[in-house]
């Protein structure tokens, strides 16, 4: 420390423990560095001693440096310690004197009289100091706030698992990215990633999770965000009071997914038994509904549907009551017949080289009994037992003769009118005979004859009746063959 700072310290103790007086003085100013840099030594002392205490400085245009004190002149020695704080003590007690008022201090070192001008005088030069100053402490202010105004505090709830945490994101997606959470088209984000970001929000995510669900038999493929099964449920909207379900319903259902079998409640109506009953099932299978509601199937006892398939709501099933036998029976195979032509034989004429024989074909019939309605019988195994022996028939080619030898002279007209009164249709009441001449089925086919004699015309007719009278005579005619001798 100079002098010139040690002597003025002392001077300002000094002046501030003689302040105590009636009045209450008033501190004056501290003088600036500056100041007390511009100020001669030898007139702060004299001031000091003449006032009592410390004069403010007055602003100069240029002030002399002070002058070096001589060599081996005395420093004034600085007041103590104790004695600067006694000073302020009386000075702060002394403000509450009489009157209330300061006293006017003053100055004859500097002109005497009046009080100066107590405002500080800067210059333009500290001026321009501080002001990069103020601007960097205004911008570092300026940050801090703005730091803590985009800093926000949020909730994350990943699948159920919350956090707490700090961003300075923009809106959900930019916090989910930071967080490393990746969402996928069958995820939940609430609220959207698009949505804005503000300090205290929550922000849930729920990933998506494959079911296959098969529900009342037939299988789908769903997507859903619940973690449980019953969760799941209520969000598919599947009704499940009363459903069997193939998993619990506090089932955890984990990201990879989850197989759920659930058959929901149905009501179907059973009859059996001639009882007619109503019944709520979630049953897999008719026969499994059936058996639940005490019916029991005996021996071929079946369904109306096939037992093994699902039953509907409000399906109708009746319970069919089956007895059954099996019976087995012979029956004949038919042989075939073989033709073959022969030119020695007239046309119309057959002839029979082997004889067909039937066959024999052991067939096993089921007789069912439904309710007790007899069903149709249903062959459940057939076999021959005996191959039939096919015919063989020679079949005439020949032309038929215009008139038969020995014949011709008899009178056939006096038969014709005899037998069937000229009718080449006529029919007796028995229906054995028939045509002009009443010939039976078997005599006409012998003679190569076709079909019935009465659907034969007169000619055939009579030319037939003529061979037959080459072959027999007039025998066949017992009654009406005298006729023909005329």
């Amino acid at each position: 420390m100079s002098n010139a700072q040690g002597t003025h310290r002392a001077t300002r103790d000094a002046a501030g423990a003689g302040a105590g007086g009636p009045a209450g003085a008033e501190r004056a100013r501290l003088p600036e560095q500056a100041d007390w840099d511009a100020v001669p030594n030898s007139s702060w002392a004299d001031e000091a001693a003449a006032t009592g205490c410390l004069p403010l400085i007055p602003e100069q245009d240029a002030m002399p440096a002070p002058a070096p004190a001589p060599v081996g002149a005395r420093t004034p020695t600085p007041a103590p310690v104790g004695a600067r704080m006694a000073a302020r003590r009386a000075a702060r007690a002394g403000k509450g004197g009489r009157g209330g008022r300061r006293p006017e201090t003053a100055f004859p070192a500097l002109g005497g009289g009046s009080r100066p001008d107590l405002r500080p005088h800067f210059r333009p030069e500290s001026l321009r100091k501080l002001l990069p100053q103020a601007l960097v402490v205004a911008f570092l202010a300026g940050g801090t706030v703005a730091f803590l105004a985009g800093d926000k505090d949020v909730r994350l709830t990943v699948d159920g698992e919350p956090r707490t945490l700090h961003t300075f994101a923009d809106d959900v997606g930019e916090v989910l990215a930071q967080q490393g959470v990746t969402v996928g088209e069958h995820d939940l984000v609430a609220p959207g990633p698009q949505a804005e970001l503000h300090d205290g929000d929550q922000v849930e995510v729920r990933y998506g999770r494959p079911v296959t669900l098969t529900l009342d038999g037939q299988q789908r493929r769903v997507w859903t965000t619940a973690a449980t099964v019953d969760e799941a449920l209520r969000e598919l909207g599947v009704r499940a009071e009363g459903a069997h379900l193939s998993a619990s319903r506090r089932s955890t259902i984990g990201r990879h997914g989850l197989d759920l079998v659930v058959r929901t409640e149905r009501t179907v109506t059973l009859l059996a038994d001639g009882r007619e009953r109503t019944v709520r099932t979630n049953a897999a299978t008719v026969r499994e509904l059936v058996a639940r509601s005490g019916i029991v199937l005996r021996n071929q006892d079946t369904t109306s549907v096939d037992p093994d398939s699902f039953p509907r709501e409000g399906q109708t099933i009746s319970v069919l009551r089956i007895y059954g036998s099996e019976e087995v029976r012979e029956e004949p195979v038919g042989f075939r017949t073989e033709k073959h032509k022969d030119a020695k034989l007239f046309q119309g004429t057959e002839a029979v080289d082997t004889k067909g024989k039937p066959g024999v074909r052991r067939v096993r019939y089921a007789f069912r009994t439904v309710n007790g309605v007899q069903q149709k019988a249903k062959i459940v195994r057939s076999e021959i037992v005996r191959e039939p022996v096919t015919q063989v028939v020679r079949v005439g080619t020949k032309p038929l003769p215009t008139s038969v030898a020995g014949t011709d002279g008899l009178n056939w007209r006096g038969l014709a009118h005899c037998e069937a009164g000229g009718r080449p249709h006529a029919v007796d009441p028995s229906g054995t005979y028939g045509g002009l001449y009443q010939f039976d089925t078997r005599t006409w086919h012998s003679l190569g004859g076709r079909g019935r004699p009465q659907d034969a015309s007169a000619g055939e007719q009579t030319f037939r009746a003529k061979r037959l009278y080459i072959q027999r005579g007039s025998s066949p005619w017992p009654v009406c063959g005298r006729k023909l001798g005329g």
